[in-house]
Order: C-alpha cells, then sequence, then structure tokens
C-alpha cells in the first residue's frame, strides 16, 4: 500500500520558517516521474507551490513562493521536502505532498496519482 505522509507543519509567525516533510512508504520516489507539493486555503482552490523531476533533479515554482520555498529529494530515505522561509500569512494553508508516475507530471495540471493526508500551515502577522 502506498503512503505519503507529510510532516513539519504548524504555526509561526511571519517572517518564519518551517521545513515540510513528505515520506513516501510502499512507493520508491525515484520511480515517480515528478513529485511535488500542493496547498488549499479555507475557501480557496488548490493551488501548486513546488514540484521536481525526481530524475532530472528540474524545479517548478508558483510565482508567490519562487525565491522562497525550496523543493528537495533524499531517494535514500525515500523523502521529499519543502522548506519555507520568510512565510506569510498567505501562505496559510493545509499542504499536501503528491507524486505522478511517468511519462507524463501531471502535478503541472493539478493532477496526480498519488496523494498525501496534508499538513496544516498557520503564518500569523
Amino acid at each position: 500500500q502506498v503512503q505519503l505522509v507529510e510532516s513539519g507543519g504548524g504555526s509561526v509567525q511571519a517572517g518564519g520558517s518551517l521545513r515540510l516533510s513528505c515520506a513516501s512508504s510502499g512507493y520508491t520516489i525515484t520511480s515517480a516521474h515528478c513529485m511535488g507539493w500542493f496547498r488549499q486555503a479555507p475557501g480557496k482552490e488548490r493551488e501548486r507551490v513546488a514540484l521536481i523531476y525526481t530524475d532530472s533533479g528540474i524545479t517548478l515554482y508558483a510565482d508567490s513562493v519562487d525565491g522562497r520555498f525550496t523543493i528537495s529529494r533524499d531517494n535514500v530515505n525515500n523523502t521529499v521536502y519543502l522548506q519555507m522561509n520568510s512565510l506569510k500569512p498567505e501562505d496559510t494553508g493545509m499542504y499536501y505532498c503528491a507524486a505522478d508516475n511517468p511519462p507524463l507530471c501531471r502535478l503541472r495540471f493539478g493532477s496526480a496519482y498519488y496523494w498525501g493526508q496534508g499538513t496544516q500551515v498557520t503564518v500569523s502577522s
């Protein structure tokens, strides 16, 4: 059974940092074509935050987080991370990890083969 388990969320003040982790079990992240992070705030649509192509390491970021967030992968520990710096109140939301299989990276279009359950991030001003 495949599981993507997010952790590392919490409450921080604006300007602070958090590091989210997405641990995969039953699924080797090198099998994925890409993995990424999405977020959803109350009353808003889900937004793709960042993704990484697991083979090449190429990354893509939403304009709203570019320069502040960094996505990375640890193939040995089968984990994907999202380092979030200079957090803003508008970064508040539930953050979800996702993975997609080859040959396409549907994360770019908001779809995925696997989803985690999410971890809450709250940024106060």
